[in-house]
Parts: C-alpha cells; sequence; structure tokens
C-alpha cells in the first residue's frame, strides 16, 4: 500500500476525499468557494500541509473543466490586474513556510481570512468616502492575499468571491473570470509542491484518478446551479458560502 493510501482506512476516510472532490468540481463551475467547507475534514484526514498536495491536482483537473465551459466569459482586465502580485504572495508563502510550523498553519491562515473579512464589511458606494474597490491598491492587495493564502492551505476561494463580488461582475463573467485566474495560479504552484514541498508525489497523483468522477460530477451540478440562480440569488448563495467557509477554518 503507496503512502498516499495510509490515511484512507476507513470508508468516512474516503467519503471526505470523494465528497471534497464533488465539492471542488461544484466550486469551479459554479458556487465559488464551497470547497472551503471540506479542507478542515481534509486536513484531518491527510494532515494540514500534505493535504494541500492530494487537493492541488484535484483543483487543476477541475479548472480545465471550468475553463472549457466559461472559456469566453473571463473578464482580463481584472485577472491582469490581480496576477503580478499573487506572484509575490507565492514568494511570501515560501518565506512563511520556513518560519512557521505545519500544526500553525491553519491558524495562519484563519488570521489571512480575518483580514477578508475586515476588507468585506468595509462601507462601499453607500458609505463615506471613496469605494474600496475604486482604489489602485484595491486589486493588487488581493491578488497578494490570494497568492500567499492559495500557497499555504489551497483557499484563495473566499478572497476571490469577495473581491469578485466587490466589483459587481455578473454571474457568467464571475465564474469565467474566476476560472481562468486559478487555472493560471494553480499549474504556477505544481514545480512549487512538486520540488519545494515534496506533497505531490506518483502515489497521491494515483489516489486523485478515484475522484475524477466526483469532480465530473460536482462540475455538472455547479453548471446547472449558475444556470437557474437569478443574478441577485446567485451573489446571495456566493456571499453565504464566503462566509461559512471562513468561519469553518477559524473553528
Amino acid at each position: 500500500m503507496t503512502d498516499a493510501f495510509l490515511p484512507l482506512q476507513t470508508p468516512l476516510a474516503w467519503g471526505i476525499l470523494f465528497l471534497s472532490a464533488f465539492f471542488i468540481g461544484m466550486s469551479k463551475t459554479g458556487i465559488q468557494g464551497i470547497n472551503m467547507l471540506m479542507i478542515p475534514l481534509m486536513a484531518l484526514a491527510f494532515g494540514a500541509k500534505p493535504s494541500t498536495g492530494v487537493i492541488l491536482p484535484m483543483l487543476c483537473f477541475s479548472d480545465l473543466l471550468a475553463v472549457a465551459y466559461y472559456r469566453r466569459s473571463a473578464e482580463w482586465k481584472y485577472i491582469f490586474r490581480l496576477l503580478p502580485s499573487a506572484l509575490g504572495g507565492f514568494v511570501l508563502a515560501l518565506a512563511v513556510d520556513s518560519l512557521v510550523p505545519p500544526t500553525h498553519f491553519k491558524r495562519l491562515l484563519a488570521g489571512c481570512l480575518i483580514v477578508v473579512m475586515v476588507v468585506m464589511a468595509w462601507p462601499g458606494k453607500g458609505g463615506k468616502g471613496k469605494d474600496p474597490a475604486e482604489r489602485w491598491w484595491y486589486g493588487p492587495a488581493f491578488g497578494l492575499l490570494g497568492g500567499f493564502t492559495t500557497m499555504i492551505g489551497n483557499a484563495a476561494g473566499p478572497v476571490m468571491a469577495i473581491y469578485l463580488l466587490s466589483i459587481r461582475l455578473p454571474k457568467y463573467a464571475f465564474v469565467g473570470t474566476s476560472a481562468w485566474f486559478f487555472l493560471v495560479i494553480n499549474y504556477l504552484k505544481i514545480p512549487i509542491q512538486v520540488f519545494a514541498w515534496h506533497n505531490i508525489t506518483a502515489s497521491s497523483l494515483l489516489l486523485n484518478l478515484y475522484t475524477v468522477p466526483f469532480m465530473l460530477a460536482g462540475a455538472v451540478t455547479g453548471i446547472y446551479a449558475v444556470r437557474k440562480l437569478p443574478e441577485k440569488g446567485f451573489r446571495s448563495v456566493i456571499t453565504v458560502v464566503t462566509m461559512l467557509s471562513i468561519l469553518v477554518l477559524l473553528f
């Protein structure tokens, strides 16, 4: 039995893996961030840092599904606004990796998402002063935070969701922009996790193959949800899921 299978000794552990795969597929094609609800359970099954090596290939496969379906819906100006600082977030995460014990990664991630919650509560156009989303630093700040959180825990979903909600993109542009951004980001992470963190292995990739049907089912469910939800309902669902995912990580 290979090392990737060692944590999966019970039906419950396999169930966590397969449900995570379903939620990842659904998140990529429709309900952004819902996969975050499974990250704490995946961390329990595999360990906080090793679990990121199991999750990343699933994210990459689901990114391809999302881009194939929403390839013409992206707003590239927002993607280009985020990418440079997201790469800076990668560098910051690598620096922190040498300073923070693996057991503290979840607390670090929770701290980052508290910052996101504060930004989420920032007064918009209805409040005093200029809408933060219109300021020059807003996009780069989210890019930096997104790059950092995706490296330390594959947890940039809530960051991206809050950013896209704040700039008020329509639902198809929302999903398409998110799909292309994460396609670029997640594939850039592969060499780092293979050669620097050593948490993607041949055995972990073999384990990922078992999850493909569940990712496909989740992707179809996500596409159906986007079609059926009205614009206002879509934004409400994304907001609720984002808040739930942050609370799950905090507690």
